[in-house]
């Protein structure tokens, strides 16, 4: 035999070999995902067979972690109602009374073209002696004056995405700045306040998530541990004819999963349904402040973080009491 032929037998040899290599990892894969997906179907079904007790589970779950999603999106409405307010953070500069009307007036178009500015309104003099004749009870003292006293005014109104504290005090700085400007006005102090009491807010409702993230954890991890007890004759026939610890684990673990995603689809419906009783009384109460405003739920991508979080507990509570008490149940 020559040796090219003896060659080509070895290299027919080396591809039977690597063909039926890669059946049989193919081959264990799919079992491998077959067993998942059975185990999966099979933990859901036996959820489903005792559904009040798994709805009650569900509905703890749910409760619980509706509360700090739905405070988070209590302060994301919050935060887009300050963002909407029309007094939001103006500073109203007092023209120099030097200054002519039409140079002020030029001043007012040149700040409007600024980017840190969304909106500028000029009060001339007169307007201004017109609304304090209007608004107060002086009209006829007014009337005795030989000269207007007031000056003329431009009010500014930052941008909202600028609308912040230090944002909005370093361009009243800059304004106040100004050489036609005599004088500079504005109310910081409710703006800190607010950005203050939202950043508590988040705060407090971030070590609420946390707190109530751990007792999620232990409702799965109590519940699984109750399924393994009642469930320890069987896990011991199994391990006895030679099943592995990932094995027996695997219907556990996708048991934690169903309650973890159940528990977030039930929190999603319960601020879904809270957001629908009170959208319709908010939309009239911010009619009556001529605003537009509406409720704001969870977004798609919100919806999906809050489900996989749900599901992400609900894995995490079963490995733990799984890796807690499996080991004790072993054959004698």
């Amino acid at each position: 035999m020559s040796p090219i032929a003896g060659n080509n037998k070895v290299e027919v040899r080396r591809e039977k070999g690597a063909s039926q290599s890669k059946t049989s990892a193919g081959d264990l894969m799919n079992s491998y995902m077959a067993n998942h997906r059975l185990v999966a179907k099979e933990s859901f079904r036996r959820l489903m067979a005792s559904f009040m007790s798994s709805l009650m589970t569900w509905m703890v779950i749910g409760i619980a972690l509706a509360l700090p999603a739905g405070l988070f999106v209590t302060l994301g409405n919050v935060e887009a109602v300050s963002r909407g307010w029309d007094g939001a953070a103006q500073i109203s500069l007092f023209v120099n009374k030097v200054v002519s009307e039409q140079d002020s007036r030029q001043l007012a178009k040149e700040l409007q073209l600024r980017s840190d500015i969304v909106e500028v309104e000029f009060i001339s003099s007169t307007q201004a002696l017109e609304e304090f004749q209007t608004l107060s009870e002086y009209g006829d003292v007014l009337d005795q004056l030989e000269t207007n006293p007031l000056p003329a005014v431009i009010v500014v109104r930052p941008i909202e995405s600028d609308t912040s504290a230090a944002a909005t005090e370093q361009l009243y700085r800059e304004l106040s700045a100004l050489p036609q400007i005599d004088q500079a006005v504005i109310d910081l102090e409710w703006v800190q306040r607010l950005y203050s009491l939202m950043e508590l807010a988040q705060r407090l409702t971030l070590a609420l998530a946390i707190l109530l993230a751990l007792g999620v954890l232990l409702v799965i991890g109590n519940t699984i541990r109750l399924a393994i007890e009642s469930r320890r004759d069987e896990i011991v026939i199994v391990k006895l004819v030679g099943a592995n610890d990932a094995f027996v684990r695997r219907p556990f673990l996708y048991t934690g999963f169903w309650y973890g995603l159940g528990g977030g689809v039930i929190s999603w419906l319960i601020i879904s349904v809270s957001l629908l009783w009170l959208s319709e009384p908010v939309a009239d109460l911010a009619g009556l402040y001529q605003s537009h405003f509406t409720l704001k739920g969870l977004s798609v991508s919100e919806s999906l973080l809050l489900l996989g979080c749900s599901s992400l507990l609900g894995l995490i509570g079963a490995w733990l009491a799984v890796s807690r008490h499996l080991g004790e149940i072993e054959p004698r």
